[in-house]
């Protein structure tokens, strides 16, 4: 036996696994990569079977109908996508697991994992991503930093590759990273997407002390450096996997929208960020501070005095300290007298002059932003002293969204929206109650911000009264529009059919008129009650074709045979129309007269026109009567014979040879389409045209039911109201006002034109205090890079 037939298998190339030999991870690191996986991704599934109910919490509360459906959107793209990102978070776990131990040869070095202070100019949606995941993480390497470098120690004592806290596969930065790349498939807007980042963060981060004690301990059991010792995670009351499953708790984590819902330690977060910014420009995008030698710093409590001393004040100087300097100028004199009681300069503390710069940058934004109405500007400056003594109080006013005082600006702002200065009648409801909600604040607010929970009730009651009845009246804008354009498209068929039967041709006045005036309204009936396919409608237009045959000359028997049967039904049918479209009985009375008078007048034409029976010829003088003849009767047929009998029945007036028929009845000739108008309307002037492709149209086509807009109507006048429909049938824009009162319409065109001469301008809904912080902030970081 030969081998030539034998394969030996140790000829056989080797198929290389995807990790090398020498890139294989040791048992002890294997068992931890395992372990890990398995408690992460249990603490994934709690992130998304708690990620419905809080979505669900957050689009109760929505203040509006697109944020309210941006909840469900994104509630319906987590499920869909639930199974990739969790694919995608583990497969990023096993994948920074399996390079530990390989050389990278010629790779560029990895840049390190987003942070606040890394970050350079960028748009704001990924600027907040980047604080949300900084802080995120600064968060935990604040708690679990020990734990973390002893876990990093050992991974370094397995594995030939240099590994830190931020490069290590379960360390915050690393996770926070593979988190955030395998949701990238989630189309949800940046709000939704910090929440979601907030589930991440409760459910998976706020265990991470945990894991990092178990894997210590794994690694100490298998003789990796015993000899760090770790303290003991801590467990606080609460934090059980059943309690973090739970509605209340998963609605409560995220209803503030930002880093400090359930820690004293968060709820600081935003406002250090600030802080932090503000450190950064201070001296060069901003003045730097200068204290006077020996100053004295002043408490929070004294502050908080002499702010209740000025805001005691305000009433009587509405506005004085509307800006930034009118309020420090303030201060300042009362600081100075301070300073001389005590005889040392007395300033206000860092802490507490960060907080009035960042409240009065907030002012700064809220009084210049064009959405504010202007005539409200005034009243809602006022509010600065007590937003200022709030802030000073509660540094979460800076990151809880859901903070009394900021809510009270927000409704306040929202309710603003569509305030318009020149209708006095509006001045007795929203700015009086705005107006006294400032006085209160500026009458009761010294200490105590539970004043702030109850404005808001009260507010939101009576803004709650004032949508439920703008709600009803804007319904019933939008089904009086849809009436409206059902009516519009039954005029434009009329409008057809008349047209078709009547341009170009020569009738007699009365019937165009008739047609014109009268019967439309029963063809406008017909098609409004039983559509433009009915045969009530069919049977209307059939009508209308044999009155304007029946007007019409014919010379053949057959015709006038037909016209003879046609003249009675035709009347009837004319006449039962006319009554169910409630046609004025006087004015339908002088329609059959003259109708009469013409048909009776056609009727009298064939009468003469018909050849009357020849006799025979009288005899002729001739030699014999073989030379006689007769001359036979004119031969006529039945049809002529019925109509003779017809007209007879008739019993029309005898018309003598050479008598005159009566005079004709006066023509006209339909030159021009008819067009139907209501009462008191007027014909629309042709829109100017725009090719299909202009840009205005994009714009006009980003205009959402709801949307507020501005039109500038001419210099002086502005125009706030809100898109309530768009009626499809006539292509109509419907905008109503803030008590929901139809208040404007245009067509597509129409609106193009306004955005083509810059006489439209959206109205940003966002709420007015997010929009400002994300104002300052990006300003701030502008000041940073300069």
């Amino acid at each position: 036996m030969t081998d030539a037939n034998v394969v030996r298998l140790n000829k056989v190339a080797p198929v290389h696994p995807p990790i090398s030999p020498v890139g294989r991870l040791p048992v002890a690191l294997t068992q931890v990569r395992d372990k890990a996986a398995a408690q992460l991704k249990q603490a994934l599934q709690g992130l998304f079977d708690n990620a419905d109910d809080s979505l669900f919490e957050m689009a109760d509360r929505a203040v509006s109908n697109a944020e309210q459906n941006a909840f469900f959107e994104a509630m319906r793209d987590l499920r869909l996508k639930r199974k990739n990102i969790e694919r995608g978070f583990l497969q990023k776990i096993f994948e920074s697991f399996a390079v530990l131990n390989q050389y990278e040869i010629g790779k560029p070095p990895q840049l390190d994992a987003v942070s606040f202070e890394g970050l350079s100019l960028v748009q704001e949606d990924d600027l907040e991503e980047a604080v949300a995941l900084d802080g995120m993480i600064s968060k935990v390497l604040g708690r679990d930093s020990v734990a973390l470098g002893h876990l990093t120690a050992r991974l370094n004592a397995l594995v030939s590759k240099k590994i830190e806290d931020k490069t290590n596969p379960l360390g915050p930065r690393e996770l926070c990273a593979g988190f955030l790349d395998a949701c990238r498939s989630l189309g949800v807007e940046i709000k939704v997407k910090l929440i979601i980042f907030k589930l991440f963060e409760k459910y998976v981060l706020a265990d991470l002390d945990q894991l990092y004690a178990e894997v210590n301990q794994l690694l100490i059991t298998a003789g990796v450096l015993p000899e760090l010792q770790s303290a003991p995670p801590r467990r606080t009351p609460g934090r059980t996997a059943a309690t973090r499953g739970s509605r209340e708790a998963g609605a409560e984590a995220v209803m503030s929208g930002d880093a400090g819902s359930y820690s004293e330690e968060g709820m600081q977060e935003v406002f250090g960020v600030l802080q932090e910014l503000l450190a950064q420009v201070r001296g060069s995008g901003m003045p730097a501070r200068e204290l006077p030698a020996g100053a004295v710093p002043i408490s929070s409590n004294d502050l908080l005095r002499l702010l209740s001393h000025m805001q005691q004040r305000l009433p009587e100087q509405a506005g004085a300290v509307a800006d930034e300097n009118g309020l420090r100028d303030q201060l300042e004199q009362l600081l100075g007298r301070a300073s001389a009681k005590s005889g040392k300069a007395r300033v206000v503390g860092e802490v507490d002059e960060d907080v009035i710069n960042l409240v009065s940058m907030l002012f700064e934004f809220i009084l210049d932003d064009r959405t504010l109405p202007d005539s409200l500007k005034a009243l809602i400056a006022r509010l600065q002293i007590p937003m200022l003594k709030v802030a000073v109080l509660d540094k979460a006013f800076f990151s809880r969204g859901t903070h009394p005082a900021r809510r009270l600006l927000n409704e306040i702002a929202s309710a603003a929206m569509g305030w318009s200065g020149q209708d006095d009648e509006q001045r007795g409801s929203l700015y009086q109650r705005i107006e006294q909600v400032v006085q209160r604040l500026l009458n009761d607010f010294v200490d105590d911000p539970a004043i702030f929970s109850e404005l808001l009730t009260e507010f939101t009651a009576f803004t709650g009264d004032e949508r439920r009845r703008s709600d009803l009246l804007e319904q019933r804008t939008r089904d009086a529009e849809e009436g409206r354009a059902k009516s519009e498209m039954a005029r434009q068929q009329v409008e057809q059919a008349l047209n078709q039967r009547l341009l170009g041709k020569t009738l007699p006045e009365v019937v165009v008129r008739l047609l014109q005036e009268a019967w439309s309204k029963v063809l406008m009936l017909a098609c409004l009650k039983h559509g433009a396919e009915s045969a009530e409608w069919q049977a209307a237009l059939a009508t209308m074709d044999d009155l304007v045959w029946s007007v019409e000359p014919h010379e053949d028997a057959q015709a006038r045979m037909r016209l003879l049967e046609l003249v009675p039904g035709l009347l009837k049918a004319l006449r039962e129309g006319m009554a169910s479209a409630a046609v004025d009985p006087f004015v339908t009375g002088e329609y059959f007269a003259q109708l009469e008078a013409l048909h009776v007048q056609a009727f009298q034409r064939f009468k003469w026109s018909i050849p009357a029976p020849v006799q025979p010829i009288a005899e002729f003088a001739a030699e014999s009567e073989a030379e006689l003849q007769a001359v036979p009767a004119v031969e006529r047929d039945e049809t002529e014979l019925a109509v003779e009998q017809a007209l007879s029945a008739l019993d029309l007036p005898e018309l003598v040879e050479g008598e005159a028929l009566a005079e004709p009845a006066a023509m006209v000739e339909v030159m021009e389409e008819i067009v139907l108008l209501a009462p008191g309307e007027v014909r629309e002037q042709p829109e100017v045209q725009l090719v299909d492709d202009d840009e205005a149209f994009d714009q006009v086509d980003s205009l959402r039911v709801g949307s507020w807009v501005e039109f500038q109507e001419d210099e002086e006048h502005k125009l706030r109201c809100k898109l309530a429909a768009v009626i499809k049938p006539t292509g109509k824009f419907i905008f109503v006002n803030r008590t929901g009162m139809k208040v404007l319409e245009k067509t597509r065109t129409g609106l193009a034109v306004e955005f083509r001469r810059s006489a439209i301008r959206l109205l940003d809904d966002a709420l007015l205090f997010d929009r400002a912080l994300e104002s300052v902030i990006g300003n701030l970081r502008r000041l940073k890079g300069a």
